[in-house]
């Protein structure tokens, strides 16, 4: 089975190979509803949403998607503004400094627009102030000058929809949650089967040609995760390319072997965590703050990266001493 492009070329590997596209993750994104696969509970309330808000000729309510990184929060973004037949605009939460950021947005901003802001929970408290008014209102208060002198200047916005995205929800202070009017959407990890859709089409729009066995080994080490499943698929291609062009079982073995990826989807500094708590320290308890320093990691990656698959998996269990390794790792590492 080979890898080569075909003679008939689909649009998007077109646009990819002659350097159109923005980059490869931009051309793999669903550009339909139908093509996004998963979030169903989300995809149907926002279908109600968006439709009657078109139907009504009025912007839509603002919309706030929250979970974990790569789970499909842009590409949803992407599909409201094109459902509303808008413009997108995006930014991030880090990129808004000042005041002044967030009025040079939105006062640029065309009636019906869509305003994506992307780590929204970083927008400091000063730009969340003058945010509220303009969610709530559709008006931008700005201070004008200092001290005695200073003075209120209020501007109309043109109306325009917010989705913001997080992946940390708890950081977003209650006012600003509660503007939110269109809804707070939880995206949920996906399905090995959902995942396998996801790599299907991605195989398809890359023109790779590959067994459902293949991609099934390749979906059960994604960290329920749509983006590290593409990132892995085009790992897998990338050294199909260099060993003849196909795709085969052994492709993806030696792939997941070079990535240190084994068949539960641990990386090798999970698994350095799991031997690290049943080698050195018995199984358990044991701190956080300890095992960071002893893996030379911060904590936060500790929490964020490796600690939520190893307890989705059961490897670990959070007490209030400290982490434990269950009897699934043991067996998991062979102990």
């Amino acid at each position: 089975m080979s890898s080569t492009p075909k003679e008939t070329t689909s649009p998007e590997a077109f646009a990819y190979t002659h350097g159109i596209a923005g980059s490869l993750d931009q051309t793999l994104r669903p550009k339909t509803w139908e093509e996004y696969v998963g979030q169903e509970k989300a995809k149907e309330n926002l279908r109600i949403l968006l439709t009657a808000a078109k139907e009504r000729g009025h912007a839509a309510e603002h919309i706030l998607l929250y979970g974990p990184p790569g789970l499909g929060k842009t590409t949803l973004a992407n599909l409201v503004a094109k459902t509303l037949g808008t413009n997108l605009r995006t930014t991030s939460g880090p990129a808004i400094e000042r005041v002044g950021d967030l009025a040079s947005i939105l006062t640029n901003l065309s009636p019906g627009d869509v305003l994506f802001i992307d780590e929204i929970h970083r927008l400091s408290k000063a730009v969340e102030e003058v945010l509220y008014p303009a969610m709530e209102s559709g008006v931008l208060d700005l201070i004008i000058g200092k001290g005695p002198s200073a003075r209120t200047v209020q501007l109309d916005l043109p109306p325009f929809t917010l989705v913001a995205a997080t992946t940390r929800i708890a950081m977003l202070s209650a006012p600003l949650r509660s503007r939110f009017s269109g809804g707070t959407f939880r995206l949920e990890y996906y399905s090995d089967k959902e995942l396998l859709a996801i790599l299907k089409h991605s195989a398809n729009v890359l023109e790779i040609t590959a067994s459902d066995e293949a991609l099934k080994a390749v979906a059960s080490r994604s960290r329920s995760t749509p983006r590290t499943a593409n990132y892995l698929l085009k790992r897998c291609r990338d050294l199909a390319q260099l060993e003849g062009g196909e795709i085969t079982s052994d492709i993806i073995e030696k792939t997941f072997g070079l990535l240190e990826i084994d068949e539960k989807g641990l990386h090798s500094l999970d698994r350095q965590f799991l031997v690290l708590i049943i080698d050195k320290f018995r199984g358990g308890p044991v701190g956080l703050n300890t095992l960071a320093a002893a893996l030379t990691e911060e904590e936060a990656t500790i929490e964020d990266v490796v600690e939520p698959h190893l307890l989705r998996h059961g490897f670990i269990e959070r007490t209030p001493r400290g982490r434990i390794a269950t009897k699934s790792a043991y067996e998991h590492l062979g102990k």
